[in-house]
C-alpha cells in the first residue's frame, strides 16, 4: 500500500499530533497520506486513490468512519486515541508497526455486516445498532416486533435495540445481551428495560427483516421514541410509525493486524 486516508478525532488527537507524525512517517517510506478531518461523506474524491483508511480516535470514531466511508469499499484500521476499545485495536505504541505491516502488505481484513434502517423514505446505515428508545415522557412505550410480516412479539418497555455482532459488546451488552463474535452472521434483537421478567434477546438470521411499530401506549396515553443509529442519525416516531431494518448490502472491512483473538481482547476488557 502506498496511498492512505487519515479520519482524525481532533478531540483525541490533540493539535494533529499523531496524525502529522503519521504522514511524515509514510512520507518517508514512500507512501502518502491525506487527511479529512470533517464530518460527513468520504466522496471518491476525497478518497482518492486511497487503499486504506488509518482512523485515529476510538470505537466512536471508527463507528462514524464506518458510514461515512461505507460506499467506497476500503478497509478501515483504528488507531486507538483512548481506552481499550474493539474496534480501534492498534495502540499509539504500535503504530510505527502498524504502517510497516500496511506498507508491506502484510495484513488480512475481515468483513463486518452492517445495518440498514428505512423510515419515511429515507435509508439510514449503522455498524454498531440501532437503537429505538422512548422520548421525552417517562412512560414506556409499546413496540410491536414483526419479522419477515409476521408479528413476533411485543415489547413494553423504555426502548428495542437491533444490534449486529459487531454491536453486541455495546449498548447491547449493557441492556443485557448476549456477547456474539464479529464475524458471525445474526442480527440481535434486545428490549431495553422491558417490563415484563420473560423479556428476552432474541437471535435473528441475517436475512430476516424487522419492523419495529409504535403502538398508542397505555391508558390512550401518547407515545414518542427516536430511532438512533450508531448514537448519530436521529429519527423521531409516533404512534403509528414504523422502522424497518435489516442486513445492508454494504460491509466495513477492518483490516487486522493484531494476532490476539476476539475472546482475548474480551477477556481484557471483562476483566479490567
Amino acid at each position: 500500500m502506498k496511498e492512505f486516508l487519515i479520519i482524525p478525532n481532533g478531540e483525541k488527537d490533540p493539535g494533529y499530533e499523531m496524525t502529522k507524525k503519521i504522514q511524515a512517517y509514510l512520507k518517508e517510506k514512500g507512501a502518502t497520506a491525506r487527511v479529512f478531518a470533517e464530518e460527513g461523506k468520504v466522496t471518491p474524491d476525497i478518497a482518492g486513490a486511497a487503499e486504506a483508511i488509518l482512523v485515529l480516535g476510538g470505537d466512536g470514531t471508527m463507528l462514524r468512519a464506518a458510514r461515512a466511508t461505507r460506499s467506497l469499499d476500503i478497509p478501515l484500521l483504528g488507531i486507538n486515541m483512548g481506552t481499550l476499545g474493539y474496534l480501534a485495536e492498534i495502540e499509539k505504541s504500535q503504530v510505527e508497526y502498524a504502517l510497516d505491516m500496511l506498507v508491506s502488505d502484510n495484513f488480512t481484513t475481515e468483513a463486518r455486516l452492517m445495518l440498514r434502517g428505512e423510515s419515511g423514505g429515507k435509508i439510514y446505515h449503522a455498524l454498531n445498532d440501532v437503537a429505538i428508545v422512548r422520548r421525552g415522557s417517562m412512560q414506556m412505550v409499546s413496540f410491536q416486533i414483526t419479522v419477515n410480516g409476521q408479528i413476533l412479539t411485543t415489547y413494553y418497555a423504555d426502548g428495542v435495540l437491533i444490534a449486529s455482532p459487531t454491536g453486541s459488546t455495546g449498548y447491547n451488552l449493557s441492556a443485557g445481551g448476549p456477547i456474539v463474535e464479529p464475524s458471525a452472521e445474526i442480527l440481535l434483537l434486545t428490549p431495553i428495560c422491558p417490563h415484563s421478567m420473560h423479556a428476552r434477546s432474541i437471535l435473528l438470521s441475517k436475512d430476516d427483516v424487522i419492523q419495529v411499530k409504535i403502538l398508542e401506549g397505555r391508558r390512550d396515553r401518547t407515545s414518542e421514541a427516536e430511532a438512533c443509529f450508531d448514537g448519530a442519525d436521529r429519527v423521531i416516531l409516533g404512534v403509528g410509525d414504523e422502522i424497518e431494518i435489516r442486513r445492508s448490502h454494504r460491509t466495513t472491512d477492518i483490516i487486522k493486524l493484531s494476532k490476539k483473538s476476539f475472546l482475548e481482547v474480551l477477556h481484557k476488557k471483562l476483566n479490567q
